[in-house]
């Protein structure tokens, strides 16, 4: 599977780098403001999901009521924060092994994708040092579905100018993986097997993949 790709779409967020930590900080700061506490246990419910769903799970957490304006205002103030986080953000933050295999991937001629809801994602790119790695960016600024739905994979296999069945996603996620797998691609899994199973492998991080890619 890996061998044969000639196309490799990667989420973001716990796969490249680890950035949950600070959408998890700017989240919990949000719903502190509104009056209650959303725990790691109840973040879980956002790996994967855009902005809006996700603003829209805290509020049902917290039995929270909003107009569009409010919550519009709420995802606004939210990003402005984790914003300042990224800023922040250094190359040492890149996951093991995921400039290594990237670095691979573009010897063998492969093309790279980023497939992320992140409407971030194009910075956080820059300041990793990375961003020349990728031959197309899809994220949250141009795609409006959510995973599972496989609107960000078709587009990104779209922008390689390649079919879906010859693309390969790399996913943290089990909404991500459901999209993979509706968009046609084989789906490599970056976690555990319990929740990532549907997957077609599932490892630990992209460094166990680096002696395979060679």
């Amino acid at each position: 599977m890996l061998e044969t790709m000639k196309g490799a779409i990667f989420d973001l967020d716990g796969v490249i780098v680890d950035t949950a930590k600070y959408h998890y900080l700017a989240w919990r700061s949000l719903a502190r403001r509104l009056g209650f506490e959303f725990t790691e246990a109840h973040n879980e419910r956002l790996k994967g999901v855009s902005r809006m769903e996700s603003l829209r799970i805290l509020l049902e957490v917290g039995g929270v009521e909003a107009t569009k304006e409010e919550r519009e205002q709420m995802a606004a103030d939210k990003n402005r924060e984790y914003v300042e986080f990224i800023s922040k953000l250094e190359p040492s933050e890149i996951l093991p092994g995921a400039k290594a295999y990237l670095l691979q991937l573009r010897e063998r001629g492969v093309k790279i994708a980023l497939g992320s809801a992140s409407k971030n994602a194009a910075f956080i790119l820059d300041r990793l040092g990375i961003a020349e790695l990728f031959d197309a960016v899809i994220d949250g600024t141009k795609v409006s579905k959510a995973k599972p739905d496989p609107e960000v994979f078709l587009s990104a296999s779209a922008a390689l100018a390649l079919p879906p069945s010859d693309c390969v996603v790399f996913e943290d996620a089990e909404a991500g993986v459901q999209a993979g797998k509706a968009a046609g691609c084989r789906v490599v899994g970056i976690g555990s097997p319990d929740i990532l199973g549907a997957a077609d492998l599932v490892v630990g991080g992209l460094h166990e993949l680096v002696q395979s890619a060679r």
